[in-house]
């Protein structure tokens, strides 16, 4: 081996890489973005978890119940309610993940020294957010009866098992078992349809381009859109069957049941699986080589893994994270996936989350479009 030699392919690749800016720019970037994501979106504390509350009592002393909740930091009441109809909405679209039921009586019963039945609701779909606040629950539910035996035998000389208090009961929906899979299995499935789809799609144009046939595309009459829907076919269709293939083997290998409308679920699924086609094929449009391609779709794989909800509670990260997990399509598919397989949710429970998924998709194909066009052009 020769110093100067050695030396020489140092500069050339350097020189290479000085060329090849878009990989350049993600090779420098990158790291420093990962860090940033990682540092702020990996959070598996639980807090201030969206709530709700169904109080029959009107009383003062349900008011202080509530109060005792909020103030622990871990439920935030932002619906109250009058039925609990009204509670399996709120849970089946994903807007709520707990809900505290009070009875009619509950002052009443209080006063003549009883013990009054509060249920608390969880939405077992996510174990991790369930256990904490199944565990939070029956905490601040003791202490309350605390309180109450406290006033209750304030200047009275009584026996302590005649003493009244407050009995928090829990149900936990859609996951009792609390398992860990019947919340993970939905999450991969539309994590690997998103992977498989927007890696076969980033090539496709880019592979054209490398064989020198992509010039023959452009001199035929073929249109841009017609170009890009033509090469989007043959993936559905290859990504319609990787669906099927890991939904039956997650429902009967895994043994995770589908409680909704599974005719509405691969309606779902594919408008889906055309918008994260649409990613790959815009990105097969941007990227000069493969190389550049692959880059890209791993920042895209990325972010979606860490910002959809797929591992970590969206809801423990700060706002701008939220924000920017709002524009990647699988946070989405996510919410419509676990709604469907886990509650059992309607069309009526999805349509803020299926109108997003809708909007996306014709956005990124039209970019597509527009972005092959330039090209013709």
């Amino acid at each position: 081996m020769k110093p100067r030699r050695l030396a020489s392919i140092i500069v050339k690749e350097f020189i290479h890489i000085k060329r090849d800016r878009p990989s350049l720019i993600i090779a420098v970037l990158m790291p420093i973005f990962l860090l940033l994501l990682f540092g702020y979106a990996v959070n598996t504390d639980v807090e201030n978890v969206t709530s709700v509350v169904l109080d029959h009592s009107k009383s003062q002393q349900s008011r202080e119940l509530v109060a005792n909740f909020a103030n622990s930091g871990y439920f935030n009441f932002m619906y109250y309610v009058n039925n609990r109809a009204a509670i399996h909405d709120l849970f089946a679209q994903g807007e709520a993940k707990a809900a505290l039921v009070i009875p009619p009586d509950y002052a009443q019963q209080l006063h003549r020294n009883e013990t009054p039945q509060v249920l608390l609701l969880i939405d077992g779909s996510d174990p991790t957010v369930a256990r904490t606040i199944l565990s939070a629950g029956q905490l601040i539910g003791r202490v309350a009866s605390l309180e109450v035996t406290q006033k209750f035998v304030s200047g009275k000389g009584i026996k302590v098992e005649d003493l009244p208090g407050i009995d928090v009961r829990s149900r936990i929906w859609y996951n009792p078992n609390l398992e860990s899979i019947r919340f993970n299995l939905p999450g991969l499935i539309g994590l690997i349809l998103q992977n498989i789809t927007v890696m076969l799609t980033a090539f496709a144009l880019v592979r054209e381009r490398e064989r020198g046939t992509i010039e023959q595309l452009v001199v035929t009459p073929i249109k841009p859109a017609e170009l890009i829907i033509g090469k989007l076919v043959p993936y559905i269709i290859i990504g319609f069957c990787d669906f099927l293939l890991v939904l039956v083997v997650g429902t009967y290998w895994f043994r995770v049941p589908i409680a909704g409308s599974v005719p509405l679920l691969i309606g779902l699924a594919s408008i889906f699986l055309v918008c994260a086609l649409a990613v790959g094929i815009f990105f097969s449009t941007v990227a000069r080589t493969q190389l550049q391609a692959m880059q890209m779709a791993l920042v895209f794989i990325m972010p979606s893994f860490l910002l959809s909800g797929f591992v970590f509670p969206r809801e423990t990260m700060p706002l701008v994270i939220q924000w920017v997990g709002a524009i990647v399509p699988l946070t989405y598919f996510l919410k419509i996936l676990r709604a469907l397989i886990l509650k059992g949710a309607e069309f009526r429970h999805l349509t803020g989350d299926i109108t997003a998924l809708t909007v996306f998709t014709i956005l990124v194909i039209a970019m597509a479009t527009a972005r092959f066009r330039k090209h013709l052009d």
